[in-house]
C-alpha cells in the first residue's frame, strides 16, 4: 500500500496509529486532514520539506521523490548547534568570540588561547604555519625554552630515509595509525609539534592535517580545545635543514627517498602507508551509505 510504503521509509516513525497504517488508497481514500492530524511537526517537515530544503521538493511539487527525504548532514549539524546553544548560551557566546578572533587574526594558535610562540614564514601551504630551519635549530638548541614547555619533531619520511640521517630528537612517524598514538599520550601546556618530510611538500603536510583533523574530532564537544593547538611545518623539509644545520643531524647525512639502494624499500613502505588510507576510504564510504 502506498501509505505504508511512504511511512516505512523513515526510521523516525516508530509508532503509527493502526487506523492510518492499515488503510489502503484502493478503498476509502485517507483525507488529508486526517493524515496531517496524526503527524508530528518533524514528520510533516520530513515528508513535505520546504522549497529551501536539500531534497529539492516544494509543497507544490510532490511528484518526483528521487531525492532523499532524510535531513541533510549540514541541517542536522545546525540543529545540533542550535540545541547546544539554547542549553549553554554562555559557552556558545565564548565559541563565537573565539571563531571571530581566529578569523580576524590568524596569528593565534588553533584554540585561540594565545599567539603563536615561534616566528613563522609563508611556505608552500598557506593553510599551515611554517617555520625555517634556523627557527627549528633554535628550538633544538634551547633558545625558546623560556616560552615553550616542550617540543616534538615528527619526521614523516620512510624508515630508511630516517635511518640515513634525521634531526636530533626527531620521531619517525610515517603511518596514520602511528600519528594517532599522539592523541593517546599526555600533553603539556605550551608544547609545540613540528612536522616535516624530505621537502615538506606532501607527506609532512598530510600527516599534520590528519593529526589536526583527528584532534578536532576528539575534542568536538569542547571546541575549540585541542590536544595539540600549536603545530608547525618545517619549511623545505629535512633537505633544507640538513643543508643549513648539518651539525644538528644524526647521523650527519642525507638519504633521499629515491635512493638507488632502496627502491624495494620505497615500494614496500609506499604500499604500507597507502593501505591504511584505502581502508579508511572504504570504511567512510560504507558509513556514508547507511541510513
Amino acid at each position: 500500500m502506498l501509505s505504508r510504503r511512504l511511512f516505512d521509509t523513515y526510521d523516525e516513525i516508530n509508532v503509527i496509529p493502526a487506523s492510518i497504517s492499515t488503510r489502503s488508497f484502493d478503498s476509502t481514500p485517507v483525507k488529508a486532514n486526517d493524515l496531517m492530524s496524526v503527524m508530528t511537526p518533524n514528520i510533516k517537515r520530513n515528508l513535505f520539506p520546504g522549497d529551501d530544503d536539500d531534497s529539492g521538493l516544494g509543497m507544490d511539487d510532490h511528484i518526483s521523490c528521487t531525492h532523499s527525504l532524510k535531513k541533510s548532514a549540514k541541517r542536522q549539524r545546525l540543529e545540533d548547534d542550535s540545541s547546544r546553544c539554547s542549553k549553554h548560551p554562555k559557552v556558545c557566546t565564548d565559541i563565537k568570540a573565539v571563531v571571530t578572533k581566529l578569523e580576524e587574526n590568524d596569528d593565534f594558535i588553533a584554540d585561540g588561547s594565545r599567539l603563536h610562540t615561534l616566528p613563522t614564514v609563508t611556505g608552500k601551504h598557506s593553510d599551515l604555519k611554517s617555520i625555517t630551519s634556523q627557527t627549528l635549530a633554535g628550538v633544538v638548541n634551547g633558545d625558546y625554552d623560556d616560552v615553550i614547555s616542550d617540543y616534538r619533531i615528527i619526521d614523516c619520511r620512510y624508515p630508511y630515509e630516517f635511518e640515513g640521517g634525521h634531526i636530533r630528537g626527531a620521531e619517525n612517524m610515517y603511518l596514520h595509525e602511528t600519528i594517532l598514538t599522539l592523541l593517546r599520550q599526555p600533553t603539556k601546556d605550551k608544547e609545540v609539534v613540528i612536522f616535516h618530510c624530505e621537502f615538506s611538500s606532501e607527506r609532512g603536510p598530510k600527516m599534520l592535517r590528519f593529526l589536526r583533523s583527528k584532534d578536532r574530532e576528539l575534542n568536538k564537544e569542547n571546541y575549540p580545545s585541542l590536544n595539540f593547538p600549536e603545530i608547525y611545518l618545517l619549511d623545505g623539509g629535512y633537505k633544507a635543514f640538513f643543508n643549513e644545520q648539518p651539525d644538528l643531524c644524526d647521523p650527519v647525512s642525507y638519504r633521499p627517498m629515491f635512493h638507488s639502494d632502496h627502491s624495494e624499500d620505497l615500494r614496500r613502505f609506499r604500499v604500507k602507508s597507502k593501505s591504511w588510507t584505502a581502508g579508511e576510504k572504504r570504511r567512510y564510504a560504507k558509513k556514508s551509505m547507511r541510513f
